[in-house]
């Protein structure tokens, strides 16, 4: 029979287990996959809570057991809304555009949140979209702030 501190450990190690491998059954709603078209009508909303399809906020998109392809393609999925916003940012830097690629990115960190894995290389992928855009301006900032608080 084990002690307490034998079943403490055995409980510490399945935790640590569930934990790392995540299952893999969590589903990311449809509304985060079905396209940049419905994160930018989204994203019109911005810097007020926006939400694909009426109901999902992008950093909900990032489930922590979600399978690496849902995943992915919900980053492609950002990465290209982002570049189409960027393209307007650049034209504009004091635009709407800029307010809602702010939020893009802040709901990107709020969703993301991590420094390893597919999540990372995600939020990496999408943040590689500033290359090139002004982030010093109110409206980026505005959208930012919002994005991170709301998104």
């Amino acid at each position: 029979m084990l002690g307490n501190r034998h079943r403490w450990a055995v409980l510490q190690v399945g935790l640590a287990l569930l934990v790392g491998c995540g299952n893999e059954d969590v589903d990311v709603a449809p509304e985060c996959l079905e396209g940049p078209a419905t994160v930018r009508a989204a994203l019109a909303e911005a810097p007020d809570d926006v939400r694909l399809g009426g109901r999902v906020a992008i950093s909900d998109c990032f489930q922590a057991a979600a399978a690496p392809a849902d995943v992915q393609n919900v980053g492609s999925t950002l990465v290209d809304a982002a570049e189409d916003l960027k393209r307007e940012v650049r034209r504009a830097p004091h635009s709407e555009a800029a307010v809602q690629l702010g939020y893009l990115i802040g709901a990107v960190h709020r969703g993301a949140g991590t420094d390893v894995g597919i999540h990372y290389e995600a939020r990496r992928r999408v943040e590689q979209e500033l290359t090139g855009v002004r982030t010093d301006t109110e409206e980026f900032k505005r959208g930012l702030a919002a994005g991170e608080r709301n998104g």
